[in-house]
């Protein structure tokens, strides 16, 4: 008996990828799955149902309409933000769901997914090691939300990045202040460096301070070590953010372009520039927030919206990779494929729970959350 796997279409607010594009559904196909996309899943990252139809695969791709239909014996789901719950009701006990879900904004998703005995990977759980790099969903859309980043803040602001000579005088370069040097953070360095402007990094955690430096950026060095687990920052004290706060306020008022990507999984986005710094800024300068969805890293933020304090500007858009569908699409593709590659053996389903990225990305199976924190979220 083949294994069904089925790609469905995303219906959250501002979600414009899909978890599946069709150079990838023929390396599917390879390892014994037989794939079933529903209608016009690809359509928001601009891929028709012809595209998925064209592709490489065999068994060919089936595109179905009906839910009941696509979802019968279904043993795989894909997708890229939860599946309504009218959804996942239709699915049968034990269909494995891979899909980003961050249990601490989603506790009724992630009871539903325990309750109906479903075994859910959770994308953002992925564990930050060597060996699933090529899985780490988070690092892959993050790259792309800095690059894009970098082009919204250039884009917005009323002048250019790069030193111009003309017949008339030189044009000074931008000064570009990049705040959160995780993947996102760094590719906005790259990039804005790459546009001609002069950069510098700011983190809580100082080892990033030569990643910043290979990027041709200056590092701001506050003196403060807010290094946490998993490569991600911990929570500041307040004597911490005082002492933060009075080094980066004069960074913060000498740039043109501010970019931030301070983000938590799961969590709300930590404040990293306040009202006051803001007010005291450069006329015309802007701030790229790519926070949004968790709050926002700065304080007159407004999530979803661009909005404009005096003369500065701030854009704070929701879903950043999002915006770049096709190859968001593309990586995340790839990211699942890899992870399946894990537990898809001589064409059937074997859940190896010594394998440690299987074990730590797991979020609910056979009725239990197995995810420790998720576990204290919803049930206490």
């Amino acid at each position: 008996m083949s294994i069904k796997l089925v790609v469905l279409t995303e219906n959250r607010p501002h979600e414009r990828r899909v978890a599946l594009v069709p150079q990838v559904a023929s390396k599917l196909s390879a390892l014994g799955l037989d794939i079933w996309i529903q209608q016009d899943a690809g359509l928001a990252s601009r891929i028709p149902d012809q595209a998925y139809l064209d592709a490489s695969a065999t068994p060919p791709l089936q595109i179905a309409a009906s839910l009941p239909e696509l979802l019968q014996n279904a043993h795989i789901v894909l997708a890229v933000q939860p599946p309504a719950a009218e959804t996942l009701k239709l699915l049968a006990p034990g269909t494995i769901v891979l899909c980003f879900v961050y249990a601490q904004r989603e506790p009724e998703m992630v009871k539903l997914l325990r309750d109906l005995q479903l075994t859910c990977f959770a994308m953002e759980l992925v564990p930050r090691i060597s060996r699933a790099q090529a899985m780490d969903a988070l690092s892959s859309q993050a790259a792309l939300a800095g690059y894009y980043g970098a082009l919204l803040g250039a884009t917005t602001l009323a002048r250019i990045l790069p030193m111009m000579t003309t017949a008339v005088g030189s044009i000074r370069p931008a000064k570009c202040l990049v705040m959160g040097l995780g993947v996102a953070g760094l590719q906005a360095l790259a990039t804005a460096r790459r546009l001609g402007a002069v950069t510098e990094g700011y983190d809580v955690r100082p080892d990033t301070k030569e990643q910043a430096e290979s990027l041709g950026a200056k590092f701001v060095d506050t003196g403060v070590d807010g290094r946490g687990e998993g490569g991600y920052a911990r929570e500041l004290t307040i004597d911490e953010q005082q002492k933060i706060q009075a080094v980066l306020t004069k960074h913060i008022q000498q740039a043109d372009l501010i970019i931030t990507t301070a983000a938590i999984p799961g969590r709300p986005s930590p404040k990293l520039i306040s009202k006051a710094q803001v007010d005291g800024m450069k006329n015309g300068a802007v701030i790229v927030d790519l926070a949004a969805d968790g709050g926002g890293n700065c304080a007159y933020s407004v999530p979803g919206e661009t909005v404009h304090i005096g003369q500065v500007t701030i854009a704070a858009p929701f879903n950043v990779p999002s915006l770049l569908a096709e190859h968001a699409s593309e990586l995340y593709a790839k990211n699942l494929l890899n992870l399946i590659g894990l537990f898809i053996k001589d064409a059937a389903i074997h859940l190896d729970w010594d394998d440690e990225i299987l074990a730590k990305t797991v979020l609910t199976h056979q009725g239990e959350i197995k995810n420790a924190a998720a576990k204290t979220i919803v049930e206490g």
